[in-house]
């Protein structure tokens, strides 16, 4: 009896895991369409129709715009980038995180979603060096270094504290969002354009 009460609690535990591993994570990107209650409506850029549930104390960031002169050795930054021909990584966009996401950002080196093939890289800017059209970076996370060259001209932008009444059709969003195993979406914090500035991460 007890045999076969381990084997049905052991099974329990498995369908847990199995559900719990079932929740995925997939970002949002698009331009909102309308907000109902709790229920926002996006246009993604590949133009799905997306509905998303947001948690009651949802967290909205805007994007504000920032130059390449605007990034300073010490900062935590978060760049999109490409591998170019010779294995070199160029960013297509970079986030300077607040001082306050430090710690909440995971950091580290791993793929992304921007486009096929692209890496984010969140770390610390511990070297910075002028290079032809732009800036190479280095930057320092645990467990390794890489280098980045930012050139002139890619979207560079911070994301500061906002609030609902920023999400109103037009604006465009980028949301990470939960994805349950019916394919529904939730999430708990996201960012949103002003006054023409997008999110470009």
């Amino acid at each position: 009896m007890k045999r076969v009460a381990l084997i049905l609690l052991a099974g329990v535990f498995a369908l847990v895991s199995v559900v719990a591993s079932a929740q995925t994570r997939m970002f949002v990107r698009g331009t909102i369409t309308s907000l109902d209650g709790d229920v926002l409506s996006v246009k993604s850029r590949d133009g799905k129709d997306l509905k998303v549930n947001l948690a009651p104390k949802f967290g909205v960031r805007y994007a504000k715009a920032l130059t390449l002169a605007d990034i300073k050795p010490g900062d935590f930054v978060g760049p999109a980038s490409r591998k170019r021909a010779d294995g070199t990584l160029e960013a297509i966009s970079v986030q300077v995180f607040t001082p306050d996401r430090r710690g909440q950002v995971p950091e580290g080196h791993t793929p992304w979603d921007l486009e096929p093939g692209s890496l984010m890289t969140n770390a610390t800017v511990s070297g910075m060096v002028a290079a032809s059209n732009g800036r190479d970076l280095t930057l320092d996370y645990k467990g390794g270094t890489q280098k980045v060259h930012v050139p002139q001209g890619v979207p560079i932008f911070t994301a500061l504290p906002g609030d609902r009444s920023m999400l109103v059709p037009g604006a465009y969003v980028v949301i990470g969002a939960q994805v349950a195993p019916d394919g529904t979406l939730s999430a708990a914090g996201g960012t949103v354009s002003k006054d023409g500035v997008k999110p470009a991460n």
